[in-house]
């Protein structure tokens, strides 16, 4: 299993959303900078294995991904990339089709090189894919805390829906927060979130948490266009604000013998064999 840090156990949290295009990934990158701030030690695990992120906006050229480890060629140790403010990066691959699905054989691969994994870290940041597709339930139940994010389309919300659904009834999940992106404000904020959280409570009677919101801002897509994370090159404008504000939330929760990648082997098979 991951080394634990010294202060206790590893807060392991999954970032994840129903569809493509709501600004995960760029959250995770940013979300990553007020952790480190905080005095944590911060690895991000890349697992959109198909359409890998992370690597581009830090401005990262790895030499080796994932996909060397999950071939047997390389321990995690050995990918490892440093990105800013000393946050640790285990990238992925892109464009590997074969890796969007992975194998019963690939993910007790990456069981293996998890538990032999030893740097110390206090926060495992992990990027899903997008979608409900069984890469991305394998690496939600895996993680402590799951973060759905949302924006206000009409799809994202309905999408986001249907992968609470999934691993809430399939992997019996019930613990999700929401973050909503891309909002004129705080009003709207809560009118994304209340439409979803009444969803959820009248047919899985599930409640969900509201852990907040990043508005539109054009100081995202400037950073995102010079390769840097908005957190760094504008610290003062209102989605950098709002990051600050969410990442002491994530520390203050009580922390949940469930994730650091320690694996529970029947729900690592049950994503091959419940198909």
């Amino acid at each position: 299993m991951l080394k634990e840090s010294s202060k206790g156990f590893i807060k392991t949290i999954a970032v994840t959303s129903g569809k493509g295009g709501v600004g995960k990934t760029n959250i995770v990158a940013n979300l990553a900078i007020p952790l480190r701030k905080l005095g944590k030690e911060v690895l991000i695990l890349d697992a959109d294995l198909g359409l890998s992120n992370i690597d581009i906006l830090f401005q990262l050229t790895p030499r080796y991904n994932l996909q060397h480890v999950i071939n047997g060629e390389k321990r995690l140790e050995d990918i490892v990339v440093e990105g800013p403010y000393g946050i640790k990066v285990i990238p992925a691959s892109s464009g590997i089709q074969e890796l969007t699905a992975l194998s019963e054989f690939q993910r007790l691969r990456i069981l293996e090189a998890f538990e032999s994994f030893r740097h110390k870290i206090d926060v495992l940041l992990i990027d899903t894919a997008a979608g409900i597709s069984e890469n991305v339930a394998f690496f939600c139940i895996t993680a402590q805390e799951i973060i759905v994010v949302v924006s206000p389309e009409p799809t994202s919300i309905t999408d986001a829906y249907a992968l609470i659904k999934v691993l809430f009834t399939r992997y019996q999940e019930k613990d999700f927060h929401i973050l909503v992106n891309l909002v004129k404000n705080s009003r709207e904020a809560m009118e994304v979130f209340k439409r979803l959280s009444l969803v959820a409570d009248r047919f899985l009677n599930l409640s969900l948490n509201y852990l907040g919101y990043i508005p539109v801002d054009e100081s995202i897509q400037k950073a995102v266009r010079a390769q840097r994370a908005f957190v760094e090159m504008y610290p003062e404008c209102p989605a950098s604000k709002k990051l600050y504000e969410i990442a002491p939330k994530l520390l203050e929760r009580e922390k949940k013998i469930k994730g650091a990648l320690q694996f529970f082997i029947k729900d690592l098979l049950s994503l091959s064999t419940d198909t």
